[in-house]
């Protein structure tokens, strides 16, 4: 089964090009969405607000306003956790959520752009 996550954008090339900034590639883009590449089985569709409008009969969500949703992406050490967010801040993203550090999980966050808010997740193994 594969997940394909749905988000509205104001600026695509600008979308874009943070995702591309972070180390995410794109898989069919088309005119007004452009898809990131989280996994084989993950993608998370940016489409432009018109495009995005299209699909529902709701209004858009103002993420900058109220979070409608958290993105979290699992990790696999709490350097790839600092990695990614300290990216995405450099590329203009602004801190998000809390930073969470208790011995079981580590994860920092960020909103991107658009105001999405993301987490970055590393689940500590316990020393065994």
């Amino acid at each position: 089964m594969q997940l394909f996550v749905n988000l509205p954008v104001k600026d695509l090339d600008r979308s874009k090009e943070f995702f591309t900034g972070l180390g995410f590639t794109f898989f069919g883009m088309a005119e007004g969405m452009a898809s990131v590449v989280i996994n084989q089985e993950t993608q998370v569709m940016l489409l432009t607000e018109p495009v995005f409008s299209s699909y529902v009969a709701k209004e858009i969500s103002d993420a900058d306003k109220a979070t409608e949703a958290i993105l979290v992406l699992g990790m696999e050490n709490p350097e790839q956790v600092d990695a990614l967010v300290d990216g995405a801040l450099a590329a203009g993203a602004t801190p998000a959520g809390v930073k969470q550090e208790d011995g079981v999980r580590y994860q920092r966050g960020f909103a991107d752009l658009d105001g999405h808010h993301w987490e970055a997740l590393c689940l500590v193994q316990p020393a065994s």
